[in-house]
């Protein structure tokens, strides 16, 4: 069995922006088709990497997750539902997830080079 990483955490955060995401169009009532499409696609791609990050983890895997979140800021403009509640959504999801998945990321790294660079004290061998 696999150990738990403390990272994971970030992860299943972000599994339940995901299904706040992929919800959204039922819990708040928002019409706008490719909205609700723009949603429902994003939410399936985070869930993804995010079980996949939690279960065998790899660097590219928080990057997807960059992406998409970065895809969910920038979607309401690109796909003209900027004038919509379901951009408020969108947006902050977006910055939710790119946020969780760039602190993993630093997190992993942080942790990583900590390990590799332990001092020793003066006087200790």
């Amino acid at each position: 069995m696999r150990q738990w990483r403390r990272e994971s955490a970030l992860d299943v955060y972000t599994l339940v922006a995901a299904a706040v995401l992929f919800a959204a169009p039922w819990l708040f009532g928002l019409t706008n088709a490719t909205a609700r499409l723009d949603f429902w696609m994003s939410a399936l791609a985070i869930v993804a990497m995010s079980f996949a990050a939690m279960f065998a983890y790899a660097n590219w895997e928080e990057w997807t997750n960059v992406v998409v979140g970065l895809w969910l800021i920038a979607s309401p403009w690109a796909l003209g539902f900027a004038h919509f509640r379901a951009m408020h959504f969108s947006v902050a999801i977006g910055v939710v997830v790119t946020f969780m998945a760039l602190l993993e990321l630093w997190l992993v790294h942080d942790g990583y080079s900590t390990r590799r660079t332990s001092i020793t004290p003066p006087g200790q061998s």
